[in-house]
């Protein structure tokens, strides 16, 4: 007497790979987002350290001053970062990582440790960058410096603690 045996995959061994490869697909779903969050802010860490050597170097041409001024922050040029300050000093076309034009602030450190206008960012519409003088960074934080050279470069980041700040000295 033959016997026929059947060739195929049983429901449960269909339903076991099915299973599988739903634990992988879903464990890609959840760490992707986290790995592109940690990749933008890595564009912004070199962005940052990239503005602070491009203002250290502006110190050392000028005397040792930083510009006084407000940077130029044009709005109604929202579509193009082509004609702000950004594009000089941080990078070749002014934007963060999501696509929005770096917003640059100016800003003065006092004695007691206060910084004018020193806000969180809205990542909506724009990542804000701010140039602290006459400040050091100490725990991530910018901190008073008698120093006429020293400034911090103070930003959002997107994981973590949320800020950064990084120091000429």
């Amino acid at each position: 007497m033959a016997t026929k045996s059947k060739k195929g995959f049983t429901i449960i061994e269909v339903v076991l790979v099915l299973a599988i490869a739903g634990l992988i697909f879903l464990m890609v779903f959840i760490a992707l987002p986290n790995m592109q969050r940690s990749q933008r802010d890595t564009q912004r860490r070199n962005d940052y350290a990239a503005f602070s050597a491009n203002m250290t170097s502006y110190i050392t041409n000028n005397n040792g001053r930083l510009p006084t001024g407000a940077f130029d922050n044009d709005a109604a040029n929202a579509n193009s970062c082509e004609d702000t300050d950004a594009r000089k000093y941080i990078n070749d076309t002014g934007e963060d990582p999501n696509g929005y034009c770096y917003q640059m602030q100016n800003a003065q450190m006092t004695a007691d440790n206060n910084v004018p206008n020193l806000t969180a960012t809205d990542r909506n519409t724009a990542s804000t960058v701010y140039l602290i003088r006459n400040a050091v960074c100490n725990d991530g934080t910018p901190q008073y410096s008698a120093s006429k050279r020293a400034f911090a470069i103070y930003g959002n980041l997107e994981t973590g603690n949320g800020t950064y700040c990084q120091s000429n000295s």
